[in-house]
């Protein structure tokens, strides 16, 4: 963001050390679209009860935080930064709420574990029968977990996927001493093989998603399935990755 001199608001605010008020209201009123296209992009995975005014608020507040924290000389265009720190405000205030029962939790646990446990015996990937199986449950009761964690245990997957360094500290486990940044670019490599190693169509859904960013509906017409199998597809994907990168909680 540049003035009409050609200095960027960013210098001065790295100039004495803060944003004033002018810098400010600058910034909103220059990414507020950014904030807008985050919230409604997020709100397609969310369940009902989230409000789109209470993502667009959080993530302003991201937005200033950004403002305030910005450094130029790290080499990220602040667009990218403050697109994390909006993101990263709005999963947080949705996480307050809380507002997965803890039976949907287990039950996701449950469903990784049983991935896990196939894929180490068979050496393949599980399929959907042989994970309900596994459970002692049928295929629509396997169905409908899916289905209910499609909101809940997506947010550090999401996180992860956007790159965001403290999901991945969250995901890895305690980073302590001077081998942190070793040890975050190892899980990252870790992540990229276990996403690369998906089956097809799982990662066909995660590709759709995240880099061509289209939503549930979107995506079951391009595979010809039903947006609720879409859901659950990916909530499959997001299990298998966290069983297959278990070691790093």
């Amino acid at each position: 963001m540049t003035s009409a001199t050609g200095a960027s608001v960013y210098d001065d605010v790295q100039a004495d050390g803060e944003s004033n008020d002018d810098d400010l209201k600058e910034i909103v009123d220059r990414y507020a679209p950014l904030v807008k296209r985050i919230a409604h992009h997020l709100l397609l995975r969310m369940p009902a009860s989230v409000q789109i005014d209470d993502l667009i608020q959080s993530g302003m507040i991201g937005l200033l935080e950004a403002a305030k924290k910005y450094d130029v000389s790290k080499g990220a265009s602040f667009e990218t930064y403050a697109g994390i720190r909006i993101r990263g405000s709005m999963l947080d205030e949705v996480r307050k709420g809380d507002w997965a029962p803890r039976s949907v939790h287990r039950k996701s646990r449950k469903v990784a574990e049983a991935i896990k446990a196939i894929e180490a015996r068979t050496g393949k990937d599980a399929k959907d029968q042989e994970i309900a199986r596994e459970l002692d449950i049928d295929l629509d009761a396997y169905y409908a977990i899916l289905q209910d964690a499609s909101g809940s245990r997506l947010f550090s997957f999401d996180d992860i996927m956007e790159g965001d360094d403290s999901a991945i500290e969250l995901a890895a486990g305690e980073l302590p001493g001077p081998c942190d940044g070793l040890q975050r670019d190892t899980f990252k490599a870790h992540l990229s093989r276990a996403i690369d190693g998906l089956p097809e169509r799982e990662k066909l859904v995660l590709a759709l998603y995240y880099d061509e960013e289209l939503n549930l509906k979107e995506i079951g017409e391009v595979i010809g399935v039903s947006e609720s199998r879409v859901s659950q597809i990916h909530s499959q994907a997001a299990m298998r990755l966290r069983a297959r990168l278990s070691d790093w909680s």
